[in-house]
Protein backbone atom coordinates (compact mmCIF):
# COMPACT_ATOMS: atom_id res chain seq x y z
CA UNK A 1 0.00 0.00 0.00
CA UNK A 2 1.45 3.27 -1.21
CA UNK A 3 1.06 6.48 1.43
CA UNK A 4 2.70 9.39 2.59
CA UNK A 5 5.63 9.74 4.75
CA UNK A 6 4.47 9.73 7.93
CA UNK A 7 7.21 11.92 10.23
CA UNK A 8 6.61 12.21 14.03
CA UNK A 9 6.73 15.87 15.36
CA UNK A 10 9.90 16.73 17.71
CA UNK A 11 10.77 19.82 16.81
CA UNK A 12 8.24 22.70 17.32
CA UNK A 13 10.28 25.33 15.83
CA UNK A 14 11.14 23.30 12.62
CA UNK A 15 10.56 25.52 9.61
CA UNK A 16 8.46 23.22 7.95
CA UNK A 17 5.66 23.84 10.35
CA UNK A 18 5.43 27.13 9.70
CA UNK A 19 3.14 26.81 6.97
CA UNK A 20 0.83 25.87 9.77
CA UNK A 21 1.60 27.39 12.91
CA UNK A 22 3.59 30.95 12.28
CA UNK A 23 2.45 31.79 8.51
CA UNK A 24 -0.15 34.23 8.55
CA UNK A 25 -3.00 34.33 5.80
CA UNK A 26 -1.17 36.95 4.05
CA UNK A 27 2.39 35.56 4.29
CA UNK A 28 0.61 32.25 2.58
CA UNK A 29 -1.16 34.13 -0.10
CA UNK A 30 2.26 35.98 -1.23
CA UNK A 31 1.19 38.66 -3.59
CA UNK A 32 4.97 39.37 -4.26
CA UNK A 33 5.47 35.99 -5.14
CA UNK A 34 2.27 34.31 -6.50
CA UNK A 35 3.41 31.37 -7.37
CA UNK A 36 5.05 30.70 -4.47
CA UNK A 37 1.61 30.77 -2.96
CA UNK A 38 0.09 28.17 -0.47
CA UNK A 39 -3.42 27.53 1.68
CA UNK A 40 -4.85 25.44 4.28
CA UNK A 41 -7.38 22.79 3.56
CA UNK A 42 -9.00 21.27 6.79
CA UNK A 43 -10.41 18.56 7.56
CA UNK A 44 -10.55 14.97 5.18
CA UNK A 45 -13.58 15.78 3.35
CA UNK A 46 -12.28 19.13 2.03
CA UNK A 47 -8.74 17.82 1.46
CA UNK A 48 -10.33 15.23 -0.91
CA UNK A 49 -12.76 17.82 -2.65
CA UNK A 50 -9.24 20.00 -3.49
CA UNK A 51 -7.14 16.67 -4.62
CA UNK A 52 -10.01 16.06 -6.75
CA UNK A 53 -9.86 18.67 -8.14
CA UNK A 54 -6.64 18.76 -8.85
CA UNK A 55 -5.17 21.25 -6.06
CA UNK A 56 -1.00 19.97 -5.50
CA UNK A 57 -0.20 18.85 -1.66
CA UNK A 58 2.36 20.13 0.04
CA UNK A 59 2.48 18.70 3.24
CA UNK A 60 -0.09 17.43 5.62
CA UNK A 61 -0.68 18.22 9.64
CA UNK A 62 -2.51 15.40 11.41
CA UNK A 63 -3.52 14.15 14.88
CA UNK A 64 -2.00 11.01 15.34
CA UNK A 65 -5.10 9.05 16.55
CA UNK A 66 -6.63 10.48 13.24
CA UNK A 67 -4.21 8.98 10.78
CA UNK A 68 -5.79 5.78 10.02
CA UNK A 69 -9.31 7.29 9.60
CA UNK A 70 -7.28 9.93 6.67
CA UNK A 71 -5.84 6.76 4.59
CA UNK A 72 -8.28 7.02 1.50
CA UNK A 73 -6.45 10.84 1.28
CA UNK A 74 -3.04 9.83 2.28
CA UNK A 75 -3.00 6.95 0.01
CA UNK A 76 -3.11 9.73 -2.92
CA UNK A 77 -0.31 11.72 -2.01
CA UNK A 78 2.43 8.94 -1.77
CA UNK A 79 5.78 11.02 -0.81
CA UNK A 80 4.16 13.67 0.85
CA UNK A 81 5.09 14.38 3.90
CA UNK A 82 2.97 13.85 7.41
CA UNK A 83 3.52 15.48 9.92
CA UNK A 84 1.68 14.13 12.78
CA UNK A 85 1.74 14.20 17.13
CA UNK A 86 -0.72 13.69 19.91
CA UNK A 87 -3.88 15.85 20.36
CA UNK A 88 -2.91 17.89 22.85
CA UNK A 89 0.60 18.68 20.88
CA UNK A 90 -0.75 19.99 17.92
CA UNK A 91 -3.33 22.62 19.77
CA UNK A 92 -0.37 23.73 21.42
CA UNK A 93 1.55 24.31 18.32
CA UNK A 94 -0.86 25.74 16.22
CA UNK A 95 -3.55 27.31 18.80
CA UNK A 96 -6.88 25.63 17.91
CA UNK A 97 -8.20 22.25 17.49
CA UNK A 98 -8.40 20.78 14.28
CA UNK A 99 -11.40 20.29 12.44
CA UNK A 100 -11.53 16.12 12.13
CA UNK A 101 -7.68 15.95 12.78
CA UNK A 102 -6.05 17.31 9.80
CA UNK A 103 -5.02 20.09 7.82
CA UNK A 104 -3.20 20.17 4.36
CA UNK A 105 -0.94 22.78 2.77
CA UNK A 106 -1.20 23.28 -0.67
CA UNK A 107 -0.34 25.65 -4.01
CA UNK A 108 -2.12 27.91 -5.15
CA UNK A 109 -2.86 28.10 -8.61
CA UNK A 110 -2.82 30.91 -10.70
CA UNK A 111 -6.32 33.09 -11.26
CA UNK A 112 -7.69 32.48 -14.33
CA UNK A 113 -8.99 35.68 -16.29
CA UNK A 114 -12.86 36.42 -15.94
CA UNK A 115 -13.12 35.67 -19.39
CA UNK A 116 -12.10 31.89 -18.90
CA UNK A 117 -14.00 31.79 -15.92
CA UNK A 118 -17.18 32.45 -17.83
CA UNK A 119 -16.61 30.86 -21.17
CA UNK A 120 -19.97 29.18 -21.30
CA UNK A 121 -21.37 30.10 -17.94
CA UNK A 122 -25.52 31.20 -17.81
CA UNK A 123 -25.41 32.25 -14.90
CA UNK A 124 -22.81 33.79 -12.16
CA UNK A 125 -22.63 35.11 -9.16
CA UNK A 126 -20.64 38.75 -8.69
CA UNK A 127 -19.51 39.23 -4.77
CA UNK A 128 -18.45 43.11 -4.44
CA UNK A 129 -16.28 44.28 -1.62
CA UNK A 130 -17.50 40.74 0.68
CA UNK A 131 -15.09 41.35 3.45
CA UNK A 132 -16.03 38.76 5.87
CA UNK A 133 -14.56 35.18 4.76
CA UNK A 134 -17.13 33.07 6.56
CA UNK A 135 -20.23 35.15 4.35
CA UNK A 136 -17.79 34.14 1.39
CA UNK A 137 -17.36 30.71 2.03
CA UNK A 138 -21.07 30.01 2.72
CA UNK A 139 -21.86 32.19 -0.50
CA UNK A 140 -19.81 29.46 -2.18
CA UNK A 141 -21.52 26.96 -1.03
CA UNK A 142 -24.94 27.78 -2.22
CA UNK A 143 -23.76 28.62 -5.36
CA UNK A 144 -22.21 25.36 -6.38
CA UNK A 145 -25.61 23.71 -4.41
CA UNK A 146 -28.07 25.72 -6.19
CA UNK A 147 -26.60 26.23 -10.02
CA UNK A 148 -24.37 29.08 -10.10
CA UNK A 149 -21.73 28.40 -12.99
CA UNK A 150 -18.81 30.62 -11.21
CA UNK A 151 -18.52 33.48 -8.74
CA UNK A 152 -16.77 36.53 -9.18
CA UNK A 153 -15.09 38.92 -6.84
CA UNK A 154 -14.31 42.53 -6.73
CA UNK A 155 -10.52 43.17 -5.62
CA UNK A 156 -11.68 44.16 -1.79
CA UNK A 157 -13.07 40.64 -1.05
CA UNK A 158 -12.00 38.30 1.44
CA UNK A 159 -9.65 35.51 -0.02
CA UNK A 160 -11.90 32.39 -1.24
CA UNK A 161 -8.92 30.18 0.01
CA UNK A 162 -8.61 31.88 3.39
CA UNK A 163 -9.11 28.85 5.88
CA UNK A 164 -11.94 29.68 7.47
CA UNK A 165 -14.01 30.62 3.95
CA UNK A 166 -12.79 27.28 2.80
CA UNK A 167 -13.87 25.07 5.97
CA UNK A 168 -17.47 27.11 5.70
CA UNK A 169 -17.18 26.12 2.21
CA UNK A 170 -16.82 22.80 2.47
CA UNK A 171 -14.46 22.80 0.22
CA UNK A 172 -16.70 23.82 -2.67
CA UNK A 173 -14.44 26.45 -3.24
CA UNK A 174 -12.24 24.21 -5.39
CA UNK A 175 -15.80 23.19 -7.28
CA UNK A 176 -17.03 26.31 -8.57
CA UNK A 177 -14.76 28.36 -10.95
CA UNK A 178 -13.81 31.10 -9.46
CA UNK A 179 -11.64 34.76 -10.27
CA UNK A 180 -11.34 38.46 -9.36
CA UNK A 181 -12.98 40.96 -11.50
CA UNK A 182 -10.08 43.71 -12.45
CA UNK A 183 -12.03 46.46 -10.86
CA UNK A 184 -15.47 47.85 -9.28
CA UNK A 185 -18.74 47.50 -11.44
CA UNK A 186 -20.07 44.97 -13.56
CA UNK A 187 -18.83 46.53 -17.26
CA UNK A 188 -16.41 43.95 -17.60
CA UNK A 189 -19.32 41.12 -17.42
CA UNK A 190 -21.48 43.46 -19.69
CA UNK A 191 -19.01 43.54 -22.25
CA UNK A 192 -19.12 39.30 -22.29
CA UNK A 193 -23.07 39.38 -23.00
CA UNK A 194 -24.27 39.46 -19.61
CA UNK A 195 -27.51 41.26 -17.70
CA UNK A 196 -26.95 42.08 -14.71
CA UNK A 197 -28.91 41.84 -11.41
CA UNK A 198 -28.26 43.86 -8.39
CA UNK A 199 -30.17 42.56 -4.96
CA UNK A 200 -30.80 46.05 -3.66
CA UNK A 201 -33.45 47.41 -2.01
CA UNK A 202 -35.19 50.35 -4.09
CA UNK A 203 -38.13 52.32 -5.23
CA UNK A 204 -37.33 50.46 -8.57
CA UNK A 205 -36.69 47.35 -7.41
CA UNK A 206 -38.36 43.98 -9.28
CA UNK A 207 -39.26 40.99 -7.35
CA UNK A 208 -36.84 38.31 -7.11
CA UNK A 209 -39.68 36.01 -8.59
CA UNK A 210 -40.37 38.30 -11.73
CA UNK A 211 -39.85 36.05 -15.09
CA UNK A 212 -37.91 38.55 -17.05
CA UNK A 213 -35.09 37.34 -14.70
CA UNK A 214 -35.03 33.45 -15.69
CA UNK A 215 -36.12 34.45 -18.94
CA UNK A 216 -32.31 35.85 -19.93
CA UNK A 217 -30.06 33.99 -21.62
CA UNK A 218 -27.18 34.86 -19.40
CA UNK A 219 -27.22 36.63 -15.89
CA UNK A 220 -24.98 37.66 -13.53
CA UNK A 221 -26.17 38.11 -10.02
CA UNK A 222 -24.95 41.00 -8.24
CA UNK A 223 -24.40 40.93 -4.18
CA UNK A 224 -23.00 43.92 -2.13
CA UNK A 225 -20.98 44.01 1.60
CA UNK A 226 -22.70 43.14 4.52
CA UNK A 227 -23.30 46.29 6.24
CA UNK A 228 -23.89 48.75 3.22
CA UNK A 229 -24.44 46.38 0.18
CA UNK A 230 -24.41 47.69 -3.09
CA UNK A 231 -22.46 50.51 -4.06
CA UNK A 232 -24.82 53.11 -5.79
CA UNK A 233 -22.63 53.43 -8.41
CA UNK A 234 -22.78 49.42 -8.94
CA UNK A 235 -26.77 49.47 -8.60
CA UNK A 236 -27.27 52.15 -11.15
CA UNK A 237 -24.83 50.15 -13.66
CA UNK A 238 -27.02 47.06 -13.21
CA UNK A 239 -29.70 45.80 -15.83
CA UNK A 240 -32.12 45.14 -12.97
CA UNK A 241 -32.41 46.22 -9.70
CA UNK A 242 -33.77 43.09 -7.75
CA UNK A 243 -35.58 42.62 -3.97
CA UNK A 244 -36.23 39.20 -1.99
CA UNK A 245 -39.82 39.97 -0.85
CA UNK A 246 -39.96 40.20 3.18
CA UNK A 247 -42.26 39.84 6.08
CA UNK A 248 -43.05 40.26 9.78
CA UNK A 249 -41.34 44.39 8.89
CA UNK A 250 -38.09 42.63 7.81
CA UNK A 251 -35.82 45.09 5.68
CA UNK A 252 -33.27 42.77 4.34
CA UNK A 253 -30.93 39.17 4.65
CA UNK A 254 -27.65 38.78 5.68
CA UNK A 255 -25.86 38.07 2.36
CA UNK A 256 -24.82 34.64 2.65
CA UNK A 257 -28.72 34.14 3.19
CA UNK A 258 -29.75 36.39 0.22
CA UNK A 259 -27.38 34.50 -2.01
CA UNK A 260 -29.06 31.07 -0.85
CA UNK A 261 -32.58 32.48 -2.08
CA UNK A 262 -31.09 33.89 -5.43
CA UNK A 263 -29.66 31.23 -6.16
CA UNK A 264 -32.33 28.81 -5.86
CA UNK A 265 -34.95 31.52 -7.53
CA UNK A 266 -32.55 32.26 -10.79
CA UNK A 267 -29.61 29.38 -10.77
CA UNK A 268 -29.26 25.85 -13.64
CA UNK A 269 -32.20 23.92 -11.69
Amino acid sequence: MKMANIIEITDFGAAELDVFARLTEAQLLNREFPEKGMFIAESPIVIQRALDAGYEPVSFLAEKRRVGQALPVLERCSGVPVYTAEFQVLTQLTGFQLTRGMLCAMRRPALKSVQEICAGARRVAVLENVMNPTNVGAVFRSAAALGMDAVLLTPACSDPFYRRAIRVSMGTVFQIPWTYLKCEGVGELKSLGFSTAAMALDDNSISIKDPKLNAEEKLAVVLGTEGDGLAASTVAECDYTVKIPMSHGVDSLNVAAASAVAFWQLGNI
